[in-house]
Parts: structure tokens; sequence; C-alpha cells
């Protein structure tokens, strides 16, 4: 008898999603931890903010360029081992990291942490897809990103908390030990594949990887959600890697100590990322993708303003628009591909993803100090616009949640 996929309410569904709940924070809170402590590291490390900046951009550059790699061995080997190893050695890396005796191996280390850290985002969705059954896929995967937001929110804190008096190394050290625990509990709790057939055992070969990842980048429609992952990310990681900065400056002159705190605003994406993907399981992913990037370009307007209550309103509505609109368009990207495509779908997913994050993560910090905030912030609004309209364009009439 086939296999239809795990419900809600049984076992193997919770420790599913209990599994990869935990994979994120093991992956997202090493992944983003030294965002909380980017002042004090330019400071120790005497380089300028986007320089500081690219310890961030070096681990989501080696996340990128590894995702499609990770896909084929999962293809191979099974999602939850490979899921296993990766996570594995990227917390043996998180951990030697933060005691690089300067920026240049500092950067070497989180390259490498990146590229084995891109084990779960390229296969966690695929596994998703697999092992759940297709009406409770989008309320799945928005549960899993909610993961990534509490584990991008705990990297941060613990960081910056234990940084404002013992350091920036000790922040991210902390950090990281926070990530083993958690990779010990996804390991623990993660259930063997029922859905996963070895590619060398399907009844069809079907194309080689090349041609499918080829064929997915014909795709208008997956080319639409991988401009939403490459846009949105890219806008999203700007302002946590920068607004620190701002916020330290005049007229807010804020203290470390309260700048870390503001990361707290991740639990609006906690909050918001499983909503929408109840939300489109309801109302169809379209209109919820389109609401969530434009929450999102709301909350970027409000980052404008002189007022510091504000901002952090604003940041709270950029956060919530920015994690519904990925659990969205992440939880949709394998669900409209071919099934002997999906982890490389998901793979392509988060490449543009951590492309964008790399690439807009380090280049808006040239624009922050030629232009100032003003010219930042507008071009942050200026990417949800073209995520949006990108959606526009191909997403439109290719609703399968409609069906």
């Amino acid at each position: 008898m086939s296999f239809s996929g795990h419900v809600p309410g049984s076992a193997e569904y919770r420790r599913l999603i209990l599994g990869l709940f935990f994979a994120g924070v093991a992956t997202f809170a090493q992944l983003y931890a030294p965002q909380a402590v980017l002042p004090l590291l330019a400071r120790d490390l005497a380089v300028s903010p986007a320089m500081a900046a690219l310890s961030v951009s070096a681990a989501t550059l080696g996340l990128a360029a590894s995702v499609i790699g990770w896909s084929v061995v999962a293809d191979r080997v099974g999602r939850v081992p490979a899921m296993a190893v990766g996570v594995i050695a990227a917390t043996v890396l998180g951990l030697l990291a933060p005691f690089a005796g300067g920026v240049v191996p500092l950067l070497a280390l989180r390259g490498a942490e990146g590229v084995a850290l891109g084990a779960v985002p390229a296969v966690a969705l695929a596994y998703l897809a697999e092992e759940v059954g297709p009406r409770h896929a989008a309320a799945a995967a928005g549960s899993y990103i909610a993961g990534t937001t509490v584990g991008g929110l705990a990297g941060r804190i613990v960081a910056g908390l234990v940084a404002e008096g013992a350091g920036w190394r000790a922040g991210m050290w902390t950090a990281t030990a926070l990530c083993a625990v958690a990779a010990a509990l996804f390991l623990w709790l993660a259930p063997r594949s029922h859905g996963f057939v070895p590619l060398r055992a399907r009844g069809r070969q079907g194309a080689g990887v090349l041609a499918r990842l080829l064929g997915l980048l014909r795709s208008p429609r997956q080319l639409a959600l991988y401009a939403q992952a490459f846009l949105l990310m890219g806008a999203f990681v700007a302002v946590y890697n920068y607004l620190g900065f701002h916020l330290a400056a005049p007229p807010f002159a804020l203290p470390t100590w309260l700048v870390t705190l503001l990361f707290l605003a991740y639990l609006a994406g906690t909050v918001s990322s499983p909503w929408a993907g109840v939300l489109a399981s309801r109302a169809g992913r379209y209109p919820v993708l389109l609401a969530a990037i434009a929450v999102m370009a709301a909350g970027a307007l409000l980052l404008l303003t002189a007022d510091t209550i504000a901002v952090l309103a604003g940041l709270l509505l950029f956060t919530a628009g920015f994690f519904g609109a990925h659990a969205v368009a992440s939880g949709w990207t394998p669900v409209a591909s071919e099934p002997e495509s999906r982890a490389q779908a998901s793979s392509l997913y988060y490449f543009a993803y951590y492309a964008g994050s790399s690439l807009f993560g380090w280049a808006l910090g040239v624009v922050f100090g030629v232009g100032g905030w003003t010219w930042f912030a507008l071009i942050v609004v200026g990417m949800c616009a073209l995520a949006a309209l990108a959606a526009g364009i191909a997403l439109r009439a290719a609703d399968p949640s409609r069906a």
C-alpha cells in the first residue's frame, strides 16, 4: 500500500514537526548569531560595518553554494541522513569559528560552516512534502519556518547578551553551544523517511540532475518563487545587519544591550509563519503572499522615522511580513514541481534565498555607508515592490492551493 503522508494528530507527524523545528534552531541560531555582535566585532577587528557583515554573508554564501549539492546527496542517501551529517559538521565548525585569530580565518571558517548548514534548508521542505499529506503541506511548512525564526532569534539574543559582558567571541560560542543541544534533539526526534524513494530505486530514472535543474529554471512559476527568496531575504538580512548601527547613532543612541533586545521582533515571524501557512491552505497561496509582502513594505517605511517606538513597530511588521511571505513561497516551491525534482526545487529556492542574503547583506551596507539610512530603507521598499511584481506576473493564475 502506498504511503499517503502523516496527518496532524499522529505521533509521527508531531515528531516530524518537532524534529524539523529543532533542526531550524540548530541551523539558524548559528547562521545569524554574528548579526547581534557586528558593532562589537567591527570595533574589535578594526573593520568597517560592511566588512563586519561579511561574517554573516560568508556563511550564507557558503550555504547558497552548497544547497544544490546537498539535494543530490539527499536523493541518494536519504533526507534525514543528509541533514544529520550537515548539522553535526556545522556545529563543530561553529564552535571553532569564534576562536579565529583575525577576520580572514573567521570568514573562512564561517564559509565552511555555511556549506555544512546548507543540508537542512536544501532538504527539509522536500522531506516535508514527501512525509506530510498534500492537504497539510502548507501548514506543516509554516510550522517549520516558525522553528527557523526561533533559531534566528535565540542565536541573536544569546550572542548579543553574552557579548555585552564577555565579548563577541564568547557570544558566538555560546550561541553555537545552544545549537549543539538543538541538533541532538533533531537527531533524536526526526522519524525515518516513509515517502522517500532513493534515486537508484525509482521505477524510472527520469532526467539527470542538470536536466531537472534546467527544467526548473525554465518554469516562470519557479523563477517567480525564486525571485521572492532572492529579493525578500536580501532586504530582510540587510535590515537586521545594519539596523543596529543606525540605532546606535544619533538621534537614537541606544546602548548595545537594548539594540540586542530589538531582535525579539523575530517573535512576530514565529507567529506569522504558521498563521500564513494555515491561511494559505484556506484562502490560496497567492493572495496571502501578496498581503505578506505589503505588510513587509509598510514596516520598512516605518523604519524611516526618527521615533524609537515607530521603528520598533515597523520592525515588527517588517519581520512578520517577511516570514509570512517566506512560509508561503518556500512551501509552494516543492509542491509546484514534479515529484522527482522536489529536492532540486527547494535547493534552488534556498540558493536564491542565500544568494540574496549574501549579496544584499553586503551591498546595502555600502549604500548605508554612502547614502545613509533613507536611501537604504527606500531600496528595501523597492525590493518588496519587485517581488510583488514578479508574483503578480507568474503566480496569479498558478495557485494549486485553490484547486
